[in-house]
Formats: C-alpha cells, sequence, structure tokens
C-alpha cells in the first residue's frame, strides 16, 4: 500500500491508550482544538493537496489536537476512499507533532468501518460523532460505544450532540469501558454536564464542543471543562489563539472585546441559515487564501450579503488582533 504523497506507506507503531490520553491531557491545556475542513474542488470533488496545505498550516500554529473529517470537515459528506485520503493527509502533516483524532460515526458498524480505516492510516484516536436518525435509551447509547470499542484498538471519544444525551450513570458505564478516554460536549447543558463530570473518574478527558465554543469557553470552565474545539481556528488562528491566551491568561477586557466585537456578531452571522457552522467557515478559509473549495450538499455557501458581512466581520476580528487579511 503507498500514502496520499505516492510514497510507501510505512507502518506507525501504536501507542498505548495512556500515551493518547497524556498527549491530548497536555495539549488541551496548551492549545484549543483544531477541526481542519475538507478540501473540494469546485465540481465538488476531493481536493487532497488543497486538503494538505490546510492542516499543515493549522498545525503550523500549534494547536492541542488536530481531528479531521469530523463535523467542521464534513464527515458526513465522505465516502470510505475520501476519508482514507484525508484522515492519512492530517497524520502525515501533523508527523507526530499533535495527536490526530478522526471522526467516525453513524450506527456501529458502518463506524466499525471507518474506525479500521482511520487505525491503517495512523490515527491517534476517534471522535464518534453522533448516530444517525434515531433516538435511543441509554442502554442503547452505551453498547453503541461497547460494540465499536469492541472492534477497534484505538480509543474513543464520545460526542455528546443532538440525539445523543448521556445521564450521569451512563457516563459511569461507558467511562468503564476499554478505551473509551473522554467526552466532546455540544449540548451546552451545564446542570448536567457538571453532573457527568463529577461522575468520571479521574483522568477522563472532556472538552467543550458547542458551535462557536470560544462564546461558552468561560461558563464550561466554571464546571470543570476548561479546553475547548475551535471553528474559527480553521480560518483564523490569529483570532482562536489570541482569544485561548487571554482567557487562560485572565485578561478579561480582552477576552469581552473579543467575544463583544466578533465572536457574538459572527454567531449572528452563523444563525441566519442552517449549514452556516460549516459554511461560513469554509468562505472565511477561502478569503484568507487557504484552497478548501466550497462546501458539500446538502450545505449551501453563504449568499453575496451574508460574504460581504463576513468579511467585514473577519477584517474587525485580524483588526482586533494585529493580523491582516
Amino acid at each position: 500500500m503507498t500514502s496520499v504523497n505516492g510514497e510507501p506507506e510505512t507502518t506507525k507503531t501504536p501507542e498505548t491508550t495512556e500515551s493518547v490520553v497524556r498527549r491530548l491531557r497536555d495539549g488541551m491545556a496548551a492549545g484549543v482544538l483544531s477541526f481542519p475542513l475538507t478540501s473540494f474542488h469546485d465540481d465538488g470533488s476531493l481536493d487532497p493537496g488543497g486538503f494538505r496545505t490546510h492542516v499543515a498550516e493549522r498545525i503550523a500554529t500549534a494547536p492541542g489536537a488536530v481531528f479531521p473529517a469530523c463535523g467542521t470537515g464534513e464527515f458526513f459528506s465522505l465516502d470510505e476512499d475520501e476519508y482514507r485520503t484525508v484522515v492519512t493527509v492530517a497524520v502525515e502533516e501533523a508527523a507526530g507533532r499533535v495527536p490526530v483524532v478522526a471522526g467516525v460515526g453513524y450506527g456501529w458498524a458502518q463506524a466499525a468501518r471507518f474506525a479500521r480505516i482511520a487505525e491503517e492510516a495512523g490515527a491517534d484516536a476517534l471522535l464518534v460523532l453522533p448516530h444517525y436518525l434515531v433516538a435511543a435509551p441509554q442502554d442503547g447509547l452505551v453498547a453503541q460505544l461497547e460494540q465499536l470499542a469492541a472492534r477497534t484498538r484505538l480509543p474513543l471519544i464520545a460526542y455528546q450532540r443532538g440525539q445523543v444525551a448521556y445521564t450521569a450513570a451512563s457516563l459511569r458505564r461507558i467511562a468503564q469501558i476499554p478505551g473509551v478516554i473522554g467526552l466532546k460536549d455540544g449540548h451546552s447543558d451545564l446542570d448536567r454536564l457538571q453532573r457527568l463530570t463529577l461522575a468520571a473518574p479521574e483522568g477522563f478527558l472532556f472538552f467543550n464542543g458547542a458551535s462557536t465554543a470560544e462564546i461558552q469557553a468561560r461558563a464550561y470552565a466554571t464546571v470543570g471543562v476548561p479546553a475547548y474545539s475551535s471553528a474559527v481556528h480553521a480560518f483564523a488562528p490569529e483570532i482562536a489563539n489570541a482569544f485561548f491566551s487571554a482567557l487562560r491568561d485572565g485578561e478579561e477586557k480582552s477576552v469581552e472585546k473579543l467575544l463583544r466585537d466578533f465572536y457574538v456578531p459572527f454567531v449572528e452571522l452563523r444563525d441566519r441559515v442552517p449549514g452556516y457552522a460549516v459554511s461560513l467557515v469554509k468562505s472565511a478559509a477561502r478569503l484568507r487564501g487557504c484552497p478548501v473549495g466550497p462546501v458539500r450538499a446538502p450545505l449551501t455557501d453563504p449568499t453575496a450579503t451574508d460574504l460581504a458581512d463576513l468579511t467585514a466581520l473577519l477584517t474587525t476580528g485580524l483588526d482586533l488582533v494585529g493580523a491582516a487579511l
């Protein structure tokens, strides 16, 4: 088998789960979690070269970890061959400098197919995206992770969002599944999240995965979850890193200025159209010269009016941190 760049593929020595947890914990304390965009050509076909450039530029800005082929990376639109390419490129560009956590999803049988691909590509861990379509009881949510964990050697991070929401009792159960190492939260229910953090064993990883997570980063930190993913890092790492540093260092005036003048207006723009949580990020990346291309259906690119507003807002954000469009 050859790698994406045509060179003979080398087998990556598997890390222990403990080593992956340690690297992720260190990364989560040091920087934002980066969710790179998947690059497409104008005709909708995958653009591996564009993705390589994009992910390399993200890694150069020192994120805590890289999560390819997840929600921001349009996992739901990738076939298995495309997924293999995306994860392989991310692993090659990371070159061991940061952990690579690949997204998997749908039911456990299909998730296991993606997990095998990620494992072969050299990913360090997996983010288990919410299953497709149906609501499920707590026993089923636990069984979903049990089935997947039994079919991969890679550590798993569960993602609760949409129809997936764990109780404290279920959190205790999934934390006992060999290989399940953490939880990404996208519900922003701080009462529930506090119960989950208190129910978890020592060392279990948590991070804030709300849309535009910076908006709620201070609130999440109050219940013991300071780490967060950043979609803004996909197009403006200068802004994302400036916010992270200000929050970490207790620079409240800087935090509030960035929230008031950039993040809140960005969320208001994001909320105009379903799917803009990805579409705006991709458009902003193109404005910065990143070769990420358009979104795939069923997402749509922003209207001309919304794109003009995004351009002005991006200029404002970059001005705030002394960077250039």
